[in-house]
């Protein structure tokens, strides 16, 4: 896509400048919201499960759904985006899936649940494409790596909502009601946010993108780290503490505090990403943590006991946090349309965290969860030790 704004070759630098800062806090805003409803919906599983009476089995086809369903319609997001430009794309994505919160908890059974999740991972993959789109166009502009610190918001505002849910869990609130303030506050924060975001659109004469865009044969090497990294967190998040349980012989308190260590390790990191990115560039990054992530994955495979098992959490979340938003950075300078190399890559990353709780348990059940990390930390070698070179485009700047 092309990088036209609307008066923008009119406005004075002053009038540029403030305009992209308000582009840039608008965007925070928008991943801080995202976020969000992902926290909210987590929150609230179990209560959707104890209501419709679901099985383990049941709950996990169900919660396959979302994934299915943004693999399915991310590669058309960049095809919206041409259609709209990135302004009104991302309002009308980010709204949309602000409202699809609302339809897990009011399904009356297992098929309907699968269908409304169905369409809450779709409209979630759309308007995360449009949203990073969006952040790259911001961080071309300004000359500097934001990336990281958007994703940090993401992870912030994911906090925030789980605490809100968690106490409308403990004081009974029922999730039909929860989830539809918080879908309702969301969007009306979603939209507005978006109202200054750049209004981003085609050059004229620019050919619309596929309907289902894949990514071009450029970005191919940045999906592999981002698929490394994405099976790495889709690993960490669903296994940490079943390992901390089964294979430390934690109790269920200490289990949960991997998780938690991992989580805020993880925006920790993207927080203060931008810094290091703006210090050691891109691909050094990377590297660095990556050589972090494979430390914490050797010390959850070998380690076995629980200090080693939250510490190695804990720094495969430090090592993973800032490459799926460079990952992003990359492919939206790769090529001559943004939204569908990030279309691409957030397909091949993204169907990595569908796989790779299925496949950690695959081989779990034949050997033990340690030879499956051991994988996991083979995979973060190869991918963000070996192929951090894929995301030397990051490091470019375009104005």
């Amino acid at each position: 896509m092309g990088a036209a704004v609307a008066g923008d070759s009119e406005e004075r630098a002053p009038a540029r400048d403030l305009r992209l800062q308000r582009a840039r806090r608008s965007v925070a805003v928008v991943f801080a919201v995202h976020g969000a409803v992902t926290g909210s919906f987590a929150t609230r599983i179990p209560w959707i499960q104890g209501h419709l009476g679901l099985s383990t089995g049941q709950l996990g086809l169900a919660l396959a759904a979302p994934a299915v369903g943004a693999s399915l319609a991310m590669p058309l997001a960049s095809r919206i985006v041409h259609r709209y430009g990135e302004r009104t794309a991302v309002g009308g994505l980010l709204v949309l899936w602000c409202l699809a919160l609302a339809l897990p908890s009011l399904s009356p059974d297992l098929p309907v649940l699968c269908a409304a999740l169905l369409v809450y991972g779709a409209t979630a993959g759309m308007a995360d494409v449009a949203m990073n789109a969006q952040g790259v166009g911001v961080e071309q502009r300004l000359g500097r790596s934001i990336m990281s610190g958007l994703h940090g918001m993401w992870s912030v505002g994911g906090l925030v909502a789980s605490l809100i849910g968690a106490l409308a869990a403990h004081y009974g609130v029922d999730a039909r009601v929860h989830h539809a303030v918080m879908a309702l506050l969301l969007a009306g924060i979603g939209l507005f946010a978006a109202r200054g975001l750049l209004d981003v659109r085609p050059e004229p004469g620019e050919a619309a993108p596929p309907r289902f865009a894949l990514p071009p044969r450029s970005a191919l090497a940045i999906g592999l780290v981002g698929f490394c990294a994405v099976f790495a967190e889709g690993a960490g998040s669903d296994w940490s503490g079943v390992y901390l349980r089964d294979v430390a012989g934690a109790s269920a308190g200490v289990a949960a505090s991997a998780y938690t260590a991992f989580a805020c390790t993880m925006a920790a990191s993207r927080l203060a990403g931008d810094l290091l990115v703006r210090r050691l560039g891109a691909v050094r990054t990377v590297r660095w943590m990556g050589v972090a992530s494979v430390l914490g994955g050797l010390l959850v495979a070998l380690g076995r006991g629980q200090i080693p098992a939250i510490a190695g959490f804990a720094l495969i979340g430090v090592g993973i946090a800032v490459v799926v938003p460079l990952a992003f950075a990359a492919a939206g300078k790769s090529g001559p349309n943004p939204s569908q190399a990030i279309a691409g890559i957030a397909t091949i990353s993204y169907t990595s965290g569908l796989v790779a709780p299925a496949v950690i348990g695959a081989i779990a059940q034949a050997t033990s969860l340690p030879v499956s990390f051991g994988l996991v930390t083979l995979l973060l070698l190869i991918g963000l030790v070996g192929c951090a070179g894929a995301l030397r485009a990051a490091d470019a700047r375009r104005d």
